[in-house]
C-alpha cells in the first residue's frame, strides 16, 4: 500500500495516524462492552441493527455524500463494503451474547493476522501462525471445552470478515471523498441488517431507553472508530495499521474487565499475548521486506 504524500511538516499538535487508529481501538472496544450490557433488552442482532441504523443516521447528516458522479465500480466497491460490515457486526455480535469479550476479539484478529501471513511468501511467518495457533488452543483450554463451540464458530466468522473489512476499507478511502464511501456502506448494511433486527427483537427496538443506549453503541463502535482507519488508512503504511491493529485483544480484555467483570485467567491471558506476538512477528517480517501487510488494492 502506498502512502498518500503529504505537503510540509506535521504538526506536532495534530493527532496523526497513528493517534487516530490507536483512539478507534480504544472506542470500539469499550463499545463493544457497552452493547453486552444492552443485549439482553435488545437481542444481539438487536444491538447490531440499532448500531448500524444509528451511525448511517449521523454519518449521513455529517458527511452529506454526493451520490452522483460515481462510476460502478465505486458502488460496487461500497455495496460490498456495507455488506461487509453488516456480516462483521452480526458475527460478532453472536460471539460475544456467547463468549467473553476478550476471547471473541482474540479469536476474531485471526482474520487480520491470516490476512498478513498470506500476503507474504516468506518461510517464517509460518512460525508466526504456528504461535498463532498456539495461543489459540490455550484460550481454549485445550480443547476449547470452556467456550461455547458456536461463539467460537461467529468469532471465527467475524475475523473473516475484518480481513474484508480491511480491505474495502481501504479501497472506499481512495474512491470517495472524506468518509462519503463509509456513509454510504454504513447505510448499505443498516437495510441490509433491518430485517434481522426486526424478527427478534420487534417492538423493543422502539424504546427509547434502549435507542439512546443503541446511539452510544454506534457512536463508540461504528461512527468514530471507522472514520479513524479510514483516514488513517489514506496514510498510514497497511504494516504500521496491521501493528497498531494487534492491540486490539488486549484493549477488548481491558475493556471486558473494566465493564463486565470478565477477568481473564493466567493461561488465557497468556494465549492473547501469544497471538498480539504472532501479529507484530508477521507484520514485522513484512516490514523487513519493505512490502506492505495487505495486498495491493485498486
Amino acid at each position: 500500500m502506498t502512502a498518500t504524500p503529504t505537503r510540509g511538516p506535521r504538526r506536532s499538535g495534530s493527532l496523526g495516524p497513528v493517534g487516530l487508529v490507536l483512539a478507534g481501538c480504544v472506542s470500539v472496544q469499550f463499545g463493544a462492552a457497552l452493547a453486552v450490557t444492552l443485549m439482553p433488552r435488545a437481542g444481539a442482532l438487536g444491538v447490531v441493527t440499532l448500531r448500524l441504523l444509528a451511525a448511517a443516521l449521523v454519518l449521513l447528516v455529517v458527511c452529506r455524500p454526493r451520490l452522483r458522479g460515481h462510476s460502478r465500480t465505486d458502488w460496487g466497491t461500497v455495496v460490498v463494503f456495507g455488506l461487509t460490515l453488516a456480516a462483521m457486526n452480526g458475527l460478532f455480535y453472536q460471539a460475544v451474547d456467547r463468549i467473553s469479550l476478550g476471547a471473541a476479539v482474540t479469536l476474531e484478529f485471526l482474520g487480520p493476522l491470516a490476512l498478513s501471513v498470506l500476503a507474504s511468501r516468506r518461510a517464517v511467518n509460518t512460525v508466526w501462525a504456528g504461535l498463532a495457533l498456539a495461543g489459540v488452543f490455550l484460550l481454549g483450554g485445550g480443547d476449547f471445552g470452556d467456550l461455547d463451540p458456536a461463539g467460537v464458530a461467529f468469532a471465527l466468522g467475524a475475523g473473516a470478515m475484518w480481513a474484508a473489512y480491511i480491505v474495502f476499507s481501504a479501497r472506499t478511502g481512495r474512491r470517495f471523498p472524506q468518509a462519503d464511501g463509509l456513509a454510504l456502506a454504513m447505510a448499505v448494511g443498516a437495510l441490509a441488517f433491518l430485517p434481522l433486527g426486526i424478527a427478534e427483537s420487534g417492538t423493543r427496538l422502539l424504546d427509547p431507553v434502549t435507542v439512546g443506549l443503541g446511539a452510544a453503541v454506534a457512536l463508540m463502535s461504528s461512527v468514530l472508530p471507522y472514520t479513524l482507519e479510514l483516514l488513517a488508512l489514506r496514510t498510514l503504511p497497511a504494516s504500521a495499521f496491521a501493528i497498531l491493529m494487534s492491540l486490539e485483544p488486549a484493549l477488548a480484555a481491558l475493556a471486558g474487565f473494566l465493564i463486565l467483570d470478565q477477568a481473564l485467567s493466567a493461561v488465557q491471558a497468556l494465549a492473547v499475548a501469544l497471538v498480539i506476538a504472532a501479529s507484530m512477528g508477521a507484520v514485522r517480517t513484512q516490514v523487513g521486506r519493505g512490502k506492505a501487510t495487505l495486498p495491493p488494492v485498486d
